[in-house]
């Protein structure tokens, strides 16, 4: 059976055909693709086009809202669809953007954290970045480098607990994961001291590469 497409919205600060780098931004659980676009515009990075893919699963308490797993299981209930359509949609993106892999980066939040922890490491992109994320299962090594990857964290997050981004700091950087690491006095959220922290990171390693 065909798997559907995931949905996208697009951002771009500079003409779409003349962007030089690519950023994709996962949305949290119960929100949807509009959610990150206003982040795009506050972290002002040039030459840069934004893609906002939508969860692939409704959300059963919000009517706007998206899912990228159940979370009322502890089994994940429907992580695997979600990796494997998330999957597909980012190895398309090298032909539909024409900006390669070594000039691309993933931000997500929460959920969205936790998903580009899973599917980004499977790419070789520029730049990782999980805000109040954390890992589904113990990552594996690989062969290859993996991405630069910054971790971002509210020390009184009450839905993803800063334990969360101790364990993934820990065993991230087990399997050789290059680590950046950033907490800070706060929620759930992204911050303008957060976001200023991604800036840098994407100054470092996205615009460093390359063209």
């Amino acid at each position: 059976m065909a798997i559907a497409p995931l949905e996208s919205l697009e951002f771009a600060n500079c003409p779409a055909e003349t962007a030089q780098y690519l950023v994709v931004m996962l949305h949290g659980w119960g929100a949807n693709y509009h959610d990150l676009k206003p982040l795009a515009r506050m972290l002002d990075l040039p030459h840069c086009r934004f893609l906002f893919p939508n969860a692939p699963f409704p959300h059963y308490q919000s009517p706007q809202g998206r899912a990228w797993y159940a979370l009322e299981r502890e089994d994940f209930q429907g992580l695997p669809e979600a990796r494997d359509r998330l999957f597909r949609w980012l190895q398309t993106l090298p032909e539909s953007t024409d900006i390669p892999p070594e000039r691309t980066a993933m931000i997500g939040f929460s959920q969205g954290g936790a998903m580009t922890l899973d599917v980004g490491l499977q790419f070789n992109f520029a730049a990782l970045c999980s805000c109040s994320g954390y890992l589904h299962y113990e990552p594996q090594r690989r062969p290859g480098n993996f991405s630069p990857t910054l971790l971002i964290h509210g020390t009184q997050d009450p839905v993803v607990p800063i334990q969360a981004a101790h364990q993934a700091k820990t065993q991230l950087g087990q399997v050789g994961v290059p680590l950046d690491y950033f907490e800070f006095s706060g929620g759930h959220e992204i911050p303008a001291i957060a976001l200023a922290q991604i800036s840098q990171f994407l100054n470092q390693h996205l615009f460093q590469k390359e063209t």
